[in-house]
């Protein structure tokens, strides 16, 4: 390890500054980080001949050669510029991409990436990041779906799209979580916000026109107030959404001699309010406590039409289905958080507190035609749903003079969901109602212990969770879901440094997929007379046992990971003999397993600058109730290029593809996309970037699998082929503040 004090002529601390570590043999950057409060540290640093350069506003860089042995501190006394300018305008080069044993660190704020439209838009572009169809999952490649946190705390897709992309500073990808983050996940997308360090007021208007199927405009204003120890944040989107969605499938239930296809359209207006506000105050040097609170309201307008054919006993029927949808969905998260430096054991101390609250209202009308003859009325279905959570954590370090650093802490979270259902069915003349109600609280706590003995360094953590779960209807005297579960969640991981270039790493780790809360919602989609998309109350948790190895070489990095889980959790077609019907909705599977093999190579040349991900992956997925084919190594393959030209010209080229998938009991189809961008800075206060996504236009989804004797061909279709142009105007000014704050940085907490 590395420290250093860095101080003026006159003995005085340098507040701020960046001090980088290079190899004194080829010059290549080994760590670079902040000058805080005269202050600097390098940890993890193995022994050998380096050159330190230190620079800050207002002094002349300084170069150090030194010679690291064991843990070593160095003091530095920069000189005063001859000149210094009332303003300095720096400019330097920033990487958009960082990789760190695979692990991925995106800088949004200052890239093309920050004219993204939305968040999830956003997540999209960024390597092994995939959206689902439905825009309503997110997964990473070879690791399942993540754990998605803002700051320091976990949050869900609805708190992703209540989030103003420009309120994000960094994303990052994590592939190697530590036991501090909830046990749930397999990789993290850490999303860091903006702080500001300098004293004044911003305002950012944003407008962005979208033409994809239809037309989509985005209307926002963001706006950061900062004075002394405390920072005022605000934002308010306006979106005009025109949405599209569709998708088709062919079904053969041998069981039942039924053989039927259908396709399904949805068009649907679609409004959305999305506002956000924050308090941050700095307390003192160490201590701070802050306040957000976002949310996002949205209302649809939607249109489906459902073209079904349906071969049973010999008799044929094509099917009209139109449904009306008056749908409404509001949103808010709202969390506090207090971080506290306990001097008297030298240790530091965060809480926080979320609350998040989903409401979802459905009116819907359907009508049926039966081969081309007239609409008739089917169902008026009136749902309701209902979720709210609440959490609390604590989390304590402590870093000993023998550079052990010990962590634990704690977490409660108690939610609650309802769901009030009601039809009336005009066929049958029968009226329905069923009210179910869902809870559940899980208590978790962790310790974790992390060191450096030589050139090894090291973290082991033990994480334990109990969990209880119950669900039942209102007219029922007995439990419909009834669960406990207490689990260990165990982690560890070695680091060896075999130069200053190259490091080894070996980890192993236990985690939890669990369902999300609208799952546990009774709200279905009526298809069709033969086809109900609903969610399964009775899904169970997935566990993955996995363990991996990887080699850093500079920037570069090769990771091999196996993994194997029970319970895995994917889509599959059930059908009802006596209601006759056929059910779509989300299962357990037996088990998964699978290796991955990654590799993340950037490359620089002048003006372009590009980083590479390629995945080779084995996946199988199995079950009794399915049919099991051969399973086959895919590729995966991600290139972002940023070419930076002359008069603030950026121009950035993203191309990712993915071979066709044989993963056991699904079969999936290869995809090739590539998205285009152009930005230019005008003024320095107005940011134009156009836009050209999906250049290919195939971006459509194949999926088939035989499950419970129902062999299904399907296809989803996507709208993401976009031109867009974004157009973002800043005013106001920002000035050095009088009091000198200590650099807060919480994404470096949560690892």
């Amino acid at each position: 390890m590395l420290n250093g004090q860095v101080l003026n002529a006159d003995n005085e601390v340098i507040v701020d500054g960046t001090v980088v570590l290079l190899n004194a043999d080829n010059q290549a950057i080994v760590k670079s980080g902040l000058i805080t409060n005269g202050k600097f540290i390098f940890e993890a640093v193995a022994e050998g001949n380096y050159t330190v350069q230190i620079s800050a506003l207002g002094y002349d860089d300084s170069l150090l050669e030194i010679a690291l042995h064991n843990n070593q501190t160095i003091k530095v006394v920069l000189i005063t510029k001859a000149l210094i300018l009332d303003e300095v305008a720096i400019t330097a080069p920033t990487k958009t991409f960082t990789n760190t044993n695979g692990n991925i660190k995106v800088d949004v704020a200052n890239s093309v990436f920050k004219a993204a439209t939305n968040p999830l838009d956003l997540l999209g572009k960024l390597p092994t990041i995939q959206i689902s169809a439905d825009r309503e999952t997110l997964s990473v490649i070879g690791r399942g779906q993540p754990l998605i946190y803002i700051d320091n705390q976990k949050v869900g897709v609805n708190d992703l799209n209540a989030l103003s992309v420009e309120d994000i500073k960094t994303i990052e990808i994590i592939k190697n979580p530590s036991s501090k983050y909830e046990a749930e996940g397999r990789a993290v997308v850490l999303i860091t916000r903006k702080l500001s360090k300098k004293e004044g007021f911003e305002v950012v208007a944003s407008e962005t026109a979208s033409i994809k199927r239809g037309y989509n405009n985005f209307l926002g204003g963001n706006t950061n107030f900062k004075k002394g120890k405390t920072e005022f944040k605000a934002n308010f989107n306006y979106n005009q959404l025109y949405h599209w969605e569709s998708h088709a499938n062919n079904l053969n239930i041998s069981d039942a001699g039924i053989a039927t296809d259908y396709h399904i359209l949805s068009l649907s207006k679609r409004p959305q309010y999305i506002f956000g506000a924050g308090v941050f105050h700095q307390l003192n040097e160490d201590d701070y406590i802050s306040f957000n609170i976002n949310s996002k309201l949205q209302g649809d307008d939607d249109k489906n039409r459902t073209l079904t054919y349906i071969l049973q006993d010999g008799a044929e029927n094509n099917i009209t289905t139109l449904t009306r949808n008056d749908d409404h969905r509001n949103f808010v998260n709202s969390f506090i958080n207090y971080s506290k430096k306990l001097k008297i054991i030298d240790a530091k101390l965060f809480t926080g507190l979320q609350y998040s609250n989903f409401n979802q209202t459905s009116y819907s009308n359907v009508e049926n035609n039966y081969n081309n003859t007239n609409f008739t009325p089917a169902q008026n279905r009136d749902q309701m749903f209902t979720v709210n959570a609440f959490s609390g954590r604590a989390d304590i370090e402590k870093t000993f003079k023998n550079f052990i650093k010990w962590e634990a802490g704690a977490l409660y979270l108690s939610a609650t969901a309802k769901t009030n259902f009601r039809v009336n069915d005009y066929l049958t003349a029968e009226k329905s109602q069923s009210v179910y109600n869902f809870d559940e609280k899980n208590s978790a706590a962790y310790a974790q212990v992390s060191g450096k003995l030589n050139k090894l360094t090291y973290s082991g953590g033990l994480r334990a969770e109990v969990t209880d779960i119950e669900g039942k209807y209102n007219d029922s005297a007995t439990l419909t879901i009834d669960k406990h579960y207490t689990n260990l969640f165990p982690k560890a991981q070695l680091e060896y440094a075999i130069d200053s270039t190259m490091t080894l790493n070996l980890n192993y780790a236990r985690s939890i997929a669990r369902p999300n809360y609208s799952s546990t919602s009774q709200v279905t989609v009526y298809g069709s007379p033969v086809l109900v998309f609903s969610n399964n109350l009775n899904l169970n948790p997935t566990i993955t046992n996995e363990v991996y190895a990887g080699f850093q070489y500079k920037s570069k990095s090769v990771t091999l990971r196996y993994y194997r889980s029970s319970n895995p959790s994917y889509t599959a077609f059930n059908y009802d003999a006596n209601q006759e019907l056929i059910y779509f909705n989300t299962i357990n599977y037996s088990k998964e397993s699978g290796f991955n093999l990654d590799a993340v190579v950037p490359f620089s040349y002048k003006f372009w600058s590009c980083t590479n991900v390629l995945s080779v992956v084995l996946n199988k997925i199995e079950d009794p109730s399915a049919v099991l084919n051969q399973s086959k190594p895919y590729l995966y393959y991600y290139s972002s290029n940023t070419f930076k030209l002359p008069k603030n010209y950026t121009i950035m080229l993203n191309l990712w593809g993915i071979t066709k998938r044989n993963e056991g009991v699904f079969t999936h189809n290869a995809i090739v996309t590539a998205d285009a961008a152009v930005s230019k800075t005008f003024f320095n206060v107005v940011d134009c970037t156009l836009s050209y996504n999906n250049l290919f236009g195939n971006f459509n989804f194949d999926e088939n699998f035989t499950v419970n004797n129902i062999a299904t061909q399907g296809r989803y279709f996507t709208d993401v082929r976009e031109i867009a142009l974004a157009v973002k105007y800043r005013f106001g000014s920002f000035k050095n503040s009088a009091y000198k704050e200590k650099s807060i940085d919480d994404a470096n907490r949560v690892r």
